[in-house]
């Protein structure tokens, strides 16, 4: 436990936080992928199935880790935070408000009455897509708030919006 301490620069116990939730996330990511592709392999409802559940989460959860721990370092430089547990807390930011922006924006379209019965697939989608952008700059901020990172974000996204031409709002 100490050493996991040391490498993450946690100074107090609730920092343990972050790397346990991620590690639970990163699991459970691994998780579901693999029982997608046992639906895709049509391995469901079979005597093997549990075996490569097992197996395929335990696979994907240490590509994962190894995946993210190679993002931590390329990110460690560009990103100026004060300790390396908020690099997991940014990662986990990142990951909630990407996933429900994109849920958020299918209920949103249909509440608009846009719905892919009454409007051409392209025109659906596009609209679908066009709506996730400003859904996910408010979560993006509200989440990393909630996270303890409300200024890394509201720096991410003013420097986000003036690169898009969007930087008059923030002058």
């Amino acid at each position: 436990m100490q050493k996991l301490k040391q490498r993450w620069e946690i100074q107090k116990n609730w920092q343990m936080v972050f790397p346990i939730l991620g590690m639970l996330l990163v699991f459970l990511t691994s998780y579901m992928i693999s029982r997608s592709f046992l639906h895709l392999f049509g391995l469901n409802n079979t005597y093997i199935e549990w075996i490569f559940t097992i197996g395929a989460t335990l696979v994907l959860y240490l590509l994962l880790v190894k995946f993210f721990i190679w993002c931590f370092r390329k990110l460690e430089g560009k990103w100026k935070v004060d300790y390396k547990w908020e690099m997991i807390a940014i990662f986990i930011v990142f990951a909630i408000t990407g996933s429900a922006s994109g849920k958020l924006a299918g209920p949103l379209v249909h509440w608009m009455g846009l719905d892919d019965d009454n409007v051409h697939v392209m025109v659906y989608w596009v609209l679908r897509i066009l709506l996730i952008f400003p859904i996910y700059q408010i979560l993006l901020v509200f989440v990393g708030w909630l996270f303890g990172q409300y200024q890394f974000f509201w720096n991410f996204e003013k420097k986000m919006l003036k690169r898009m031409g969007l930087g008059a709002f923030f002058s």
